[in-house]
């Protein structure tokens, strides 16, 4: 887990119910004696998944119709992508501007802290695991089967394409002819039980869908995952988060041969914002902590929209302060902040 725990005082101090721990906005070389933790900023990761289809044709393409009476059969290799999922989730990154720390008062015990890498908070007095989302790795299938131990001998010496592709497509009939014989119970040398019955059965079918194959061809598939950041700091309206191409994949943002993906957020403002008279009033005398606002996030293309959800983004809320006797020395507050948001996720007292 890639955090770090502090404890601020690790021995009981004295007495005093009332004394409490102190925490002030961050300065630089004020306090000796406490521990810096940071707000999250809210960060939107976009996960879209692609895959690649690349088509080759079979040997015999040209023949396909002609010796097994299979149409629309591509003579040429042909590339297409397609945009298979979108996985929509946040994250907290480091808000310079959310920088506290929590001081030792006299006559007190301070509270255990868990903090990531970053210096965010992520609880007190207890341990949580931050929350990420796992991303896929590219994934290659190579769907091309080898015909060679297949291929009777008359068609590795026919001298011509025309007459291999006929030799081949004879075989894959006589194939298809054998397994029905086995079906219906018309060969001399039946398998003995069930189990060998379905192994013959599984070897047949696959020489007929590899001899196939040298007239349908194969599909290759590459899989990938692509993710994209966005820190909003305020409304975006139809911005091109990237484009894609049936034909190239993703391409840069500017690439006119792709489709666009517009990214829309708007802040719904559910929370109150207060007035900077209000914010030169208010007083740092306990933990802070995040109220976001919840923001509407919208992902569409030209004609239709693949994701829209509302969303709690930190930075277009506001933060508040739990009062200091939560954690007085007696007290035995637990608190648990959303990683990506900064906002409470569980109080226990």
């Amino acid at each position: 887990m890639r955090q770090a725990i502090i404890g601020l005082c690790l021995a009981a101090i004295t007495t005093s119910t009332n004394a409490q721990t102190q925490v002030s906005e961050f300065t630089p070389g004020l306090v000796s004696n406490g521990v810096n933790y940071i707000l999250p900023k809210t960060q939107l990761k976009i996960a879209v998944s692609a895959m690649k289809v690349t088509y080759t044709p079979g040997e015999y393409a040209h023949y396909a119709e002609r010796c097994l009476n299979i149409n629309g059969t591509a003579n040429e290799s042909v590339t297409g992508w397609t945009v298979t999922g979108i996985k929509v989730w946040q994250e907290g990154i480091a808000d310079t501007s959310k920088i506290y720390t929590v001081k030792l008062k006299d006559k007190t015990v301070a509270p255990m802290v868990q903090l990531t890498p970053e210096g965010i908070l992520l609880a007190v007095n207890t341990e949580t695991e931050e929350m990420t989302q796992p991303t896929t790795q590219d994934k290659t299938t190579h769907n091309k089967l080898e015909p060679g131990q297949y291929l009777t001998e008359d068609i590795l010496s026919a001298t011509s394409l025309s007459k291999r592709a006929e030799l081949t497509a004879r075989e894959i009939l006589d194939i298809r002819e054998s397994k029905n014989s086995i079906k219906r119970g018309q060969v001399e040398s039946m398998p003995k039980d069930g189990a060998s019955l379905k192994i013959v059965l599984s070897e047949l079918d696959r020489q007929e869908r590899t001899l196939t194959q040298m007239f349908v061809g194969y599909n290759d598939t590459l899989t990938t995952e692509h993710v994209f950041s966005f820190t909003p700091d305020g409304d975006i309206d139809r911005n091109v988060l990237f484009r894609f191409s049936r034909k190239l994949g993703f391409v840069d943002s500017d690439d006119l041969a792709g489709e666009p993906y517009y990214l829309t957020i708007k802040d719904k403002h559910t929370v109150v914002l207060p007035t900077e008279a209000e914010k030169a009033k208010r007083k740092i005398a306990g933990l802070v902590y995040n109220m976001p606002s919840t923001a509407q996030v919208k992902l569409e293309t030209m004609n239709n929209t693949v994701y829209d959800r509302d969303l709690p983004f930190a930075q277009f809320g506001t933060v508040d302060v739990l009062s200091p006797t939560l954690f007085n020395k007696d007290a035995t507050t637990k608190l648990v902040l959303h990683p990506a948001t900064g906002s409470i996720m569980h109080l226990n007292q």
